[in-house]
């Protein structure tokens, strides 16, 4: 029986591209430039700021993850996965790992942004820098101890899959219990995302409205405007994937046998998610001199035309 169930997950493995292989070099690429440029900013933010706690752990994140990539791409060259199936269920869940991780930490970027916006501070920041090193180190802690542990040893724990085969773990979300919960969380991301930028577009739209033509001069304006770097980023690499996944819950859910099709076009959306890795690039450039000057000149142009 064992044996029977490997062979049909084999058959299952969705079509491997050089897409994918290339897509991964360059998030590998683009994520280490990445955290590389932040690096050297960091230096020089205030190590008590709630916002630069929360770029450290997106740091932390996406450095974790980008540690996996390099074996997802031996795999995707080789074809055959060599490192053993535990190890081979980490790499996979830890993409998922990676993306929702990434989500939650934009998601308190923003909100304690939109907090200095609406009660006129400069800054929200912990009251010692231990309270910061705290709040992460308890944070990891729980991702560590529960969360993982809890992922690792569910993920693909209710079928036999082959050890020379990897990221076909498909036939878990049959189980009832488990599309419940994969519903619910692409709800509530769906919701959250639709909900920050609504909130983003508003604010944005009243700044310009009350400074009027002057708001490319104001601080306050371009640091707004960097929260469209993060809203981007969730909109273009984690919605798409949200909204196929009802659809990939419907087809699993109601086929006795896998569709390649399905199962590769799952894999093209989850790798769009790891495209977030080059959201510290972005930050580190959108904060740079000549991105506001090119604006600047871009915004100028056009009011002239």
């Amino acid at each position: 029986m064992a044996d029977n169930n490997v062979s049909r997950n084999s058959s299952c493995n969705p079509v491997l591209t050089p897409h994918l292989t290339r897509l991964y070099g360059v998030v590998l690429v683009g994520g280490l430039v990445g955290i590389i440029s932040i690096l050297f900013l960091l230096v020089k933010m205030n190590t008590r700021s709630v916002t630069t706690t929360a770029v450290v752990n997106l740091v932390v994140v996406h450095s974790v993850f980008l540690l996996t990539v390099p074996f997802r791409l031996i795999y995707l060259v080789k074809k055959t996965w060599t490192f053993g199936l535990p190890f081979c269920k980490f790499v996979s869940a830890m993409l998922h790992i990676h993306m929702y991780l990434t989500f939650l930490f934009y998601m308190v970027i923003l909100v304690i942004r939109y907090l200095i916006f609406f009660k006129r501070k400069d800054k929200v920041e912990f009251y010692r820098k231990l309270h910061a090193v705290a709040a992460s180190t308890g944070m990891w802690l729980l991702v560590i101890v529960i969360v993982v542990p809890l992922i690792v040893s569910q993920y693909g724990s209710h079928e036999a899959y082959s050890d020379q085969q990897c990221f076909i773990f498909h036939k878990e979300l049959a189980r009832e219990y488990v599309q419940v919960i994969n519903y619910m969380i692409a709800s509530v991301v769906i919701a959250i995302a639709m909900f920050l930028s609504v909130f983003q577009v508003f604010i944005i739209v009243s700044m310009v409205r009350k400074l009027r033509h002057s708001f490319l001069s104001h601080q306050e304006f371009w640091a707004q405007l960097k929260n469209l770097f993060f809203i981007g980023v969730i909109l273009v690499c984690f919605i798409p994937y949200q909204f196929f996944r009802f659809y990939y819950l419907h087809v699993v859910a109601h086929s006795s046998h896998c569709d390649n099709n399905i199962a590769f076009y799952n894999e093209i959306f989850l790798s769009v998610t790891a495209i977030s890795c080059f959201d510290l690039l972005l930050f580190v450039l959108g904060g740079s001199h000549w991105f506001k000057q090119k604006t600047i000149d871009l915004w100028n142009c056009l009011f002239c035309c």
